[in-house]
């Protein structure tokens, strides 16, 4: 079964707690639109490196992104486009969930193997040991990224060995 590769933004792809006079290397910062209707700004810092890393980490292991972000589909129109990705499937997270993120991936990952790169894993202890309990039979990796710096090199190393882990018979 074809694995995933899921992906949040603020965090991962957007060290949001990073101190303002301390932009962690490679990241730029992106000033994106709220919404259509709306001239407020949000500034962000994205690395451009990263869209064209996480695509040939996944198409070296036939893997799927998606997003696993609150930022649902404004994902795809501003985030992924801003690191080089195309459009991605999206997980909804419909209203707030008293176990975060962890159910609706669980109905989206539907038995797929999945590694998840997320800086919010500890919020939720009880329903992350829930979540990778009724995944022990399908390869998971939660990958905790600091958002302090976002995702670094060592996080990519350690998605690159779990897929090839996955790949050895």
């Amino acid at each position: 079964m074809r694995p995933l590769i899921l992906l949040d933004v603020d965090g991962p792809l957007s060290p949001w707690a990073a101190p303002r006079h301390a932009k962690p290397a490679g990241y730029v910062e992106q000033s994106l639109r709220l919404s259509r209707w709306s001239r407020k700004r949000l500034r962000i810092w994205l690395n451009p490196a990263h869209g064209p890393a996480l695509l040939a980490l996944a198409g070296s292991a036939n893997a799927e992104l998606a997003w696993a972000t609150s930022w649902e589909h404004r994902a795809n129109r501003q985030v992924g486009p801003a690191i080089g990705l195309p459009s991605l499937p999206v997980i909804e997270f419909p209203e707030p969930q008293a176990a975060w993120k962890f159910g609706p991936v669980a109905r989206f990952a539907a038995g797929r193997p999945l590694a998840w790169f997320d800086d919010d894993f500890d919020l939720f202890p009880d329903a992350r040991r829930a979540f990778l309990g009724r995944r022990t039979e399908v390869p998971t990796e939660l990958i905790p990224v600091d958002a302090h710096t976002g995702l670094t090199s060592e996080h990519f190393e350690r998605l690159e060995a779990w897929l090839r882990k996955r790949d050895r018979p």
